[in-house]
C-alpha cells in the first residue's frame, strides 16, 4: 500500500503568509502541518510516499528530503497546475501502479492519525473508503449524503444547498478501481476533476464506497483562523519541558516548553506555550496558545493566542492577540496605539505600531 500526499496548492486563503512559503509548511506548535501528515502515514506502516508538488516544489523538497527522517521513502511527483484532487490521482497514475493507496491532503490536520482507518481499509478493502465529519458550514466542503443505514448514496462539491452536514475529511482510501473512475469523469464547472465526482461514479457503478465518522479533531488549515485553532489543539497536548535558559526573575505557569538555545528573561509565560530554539523572550508576557518559533525575539511586549514564525521580532508593542506573524517580520512601536492588535503579516514585512 502507498500514500499520495497533495502539496501542490498555492494556499490563496493563507496569503500573505503563503506568498513566500508553501501552505503545507506553515507551522503549528513550531512544526509544519506536512510533518504531522508524514508522521501519521509512517505510523500506519506505509513506507512508499508520493508527494504531489507544484510551484513550491523546491521548498517542499528542502523541508522533507528523502523522507528518511519520518521513516518513509519519498518520491516527488510534479503537477503543472492543481486541477482538482482527482487530477492529482491522474498525475500520479504511473507511480501508483496497481497498488492500493491512501490520498492525504498535505494541509489537513487530523488529531490521532489515520492508523485505525488504514487497518479497517486493509481488512475490508472496499473500492473506496472516505472519512466524514459534521461541520457547521458544509457549503465550503465536499458533502456526503447518506441513507438510513449510513451508507453513502451521493456526494457534491461545495454545494449551494447541502443535503447534509457531513463534510469529507481530506483523507481518502482507494483500490486501483479509482483509476477507471478518474478516466470516466469530466471537469466540473470549476474546470477541475473533482474527487466527489469520482466517488459518485464508483457509487453509480455499484462499487463499494464505505465511510466512517471522524470524532477526533480535524481541520482543513485553509486560513489564519483555522491555523490558530489547530495550534491551540496541538499545544493542549504539550508536556512541560525546559531545556533553554530561564532566569530567576521569570515565571513559567502551566505547560510551557522552552527549547534548547532559547532564553526567557524577566518574563511571564503562561502555558500552553512553546518557545523555539534560539528564541529570546525578554521583559514580556507570553499567554496561552502561543507558538514562538526558532530565532524569534519578543521584547517588552505581550502576545497571546498567536503564531510567530521564525526570525520574527516583536519589540516594545502593546498586546497582540489572535495573530499570525510571518517569517522575519518586525513589529515595533509607533505613537498612540490601541491596547490590542490583530495582525496577519506576510514574510519580511515591517510594521510600525503606535505605542
Amino acid at each position: 500500500m502507498k500514500a499520495l500526499v497533495l502539496s501542490g496548492g498555492s494556499g490563496t486563503r493563507l496569503r500573505p503568509i503563503t506568498h513566500t512559503s508553501a501552505k503545507q509548511l506553515v507551522p503549528v506548535a513550531n512544526k509544519p502541518i506536512l510533518y504531522y501528515v508524514l508522521e501519521g502515514i509512517a505510523e500506519t506502516g506505509i513506507e512508499d510516499v508520493g508527494i504531489i508538488v507544484g510551484e513550491t516544489a523546491d521548498e517542499i523538497r528542502g523541508a522533507v528530503g528523502d523522507g528518511s527522517r519520518f521513516g518513509v521513502d519519498v518520491t516527488y511527483i510534479p503537477q503543472e497546475k492543481p486541477l482538482g484532487l482527482a487530477h492529482a490521482v491522474l498525475t500520479a497514475r504511473d507511480w501508483l501502479g496497481e497498488d492500493d493507496f491512501v490520498m492525504y491532503l498535505g494541509d489537513n490536520f487530523l488529531l490521532g492519525g489515520i492508523t485505525e482507518q488504514t487497518e479497517l481499509f486493509r481488512a475490508t478493502r472496499p473500492d473506496a473508503q472516505i472519512m466524514l465529519t459534521h461541520v457547521p458550514d458544509p457549503t465550503a466542503f465536499g458533502v456526503a449524503e447518506t441513507d438510513a443505514a449510513g451508507r453513502v448514496i451521493g456526494l457534491e462539491e461545495k454545494p449551494e444547498f447541502p443535503k447534509s452536514d457531513l463534510a469529507l475529511v481530506g483523507v481518502y482510501f482507494f483500490t486501483p478501481a479509482v483509476h477507471e473512475a478518474v478516466d470516466s469523469v469530466r471537469p466540473s464547472a470549476r474546470g477541475e476533476l473533482e474527487i466527489t465526482d469520482t466517488l459518485q461514479w464508483l457509487i453509480d457503478q455499484g462499487r463499494r464506497v464505505e465511510s466512517s465518522i471522524v470524532t477526533d479533531y480535524w481541520k482543513d488549515t485553509g486560513n489564519a483562523t483555522d491555523m490558530l485553532e489547530v495550534n491551540r489543539s496541538v499545544l493542549d497536548r504539550l508536556e512541560h519541558r525546559v531545556e533553554g535558559a530561564v532566569d530567576e526573575e521569570s515565571e513559567l505557569v502551566g505547560r510551557v516548553v522552552v527549547e534548547p538555545g532559547a532564553s526567557v528573561v524577566r518574563s511571564r509565560i503562561v502555558g500552553p506555550v512553546i518557545i523555539g530554539n534560539g528564541a529570546c523572550v525578554e521583559g514580556s508576557y507570553v499567554g496561552p496558545y502561543t507558538s514562538v518559533a526558532d530565532d524569534c525575539s519578543v521584547v517588552d511586549s505581550e502576545i497571546e493566542y498567536s503564531i510567530v514564525l521564525p526570525n520574527a521580532t516583536i519589540a516594545g508593542v502593546g498586546r497582540i492577540e489572535a495573530s499570525v506573524i510571518g517569517r522575519s517580520v518586525e513589529v515595533t512601536p509607533a505613537p498612540r496605539t490601541p491596547q490590542a492588535h490583530r495582525l496577519i503579516l506576510g514574510d519580511h514585512s515591517k510594521v510600525q505600531i503606535r505605542a
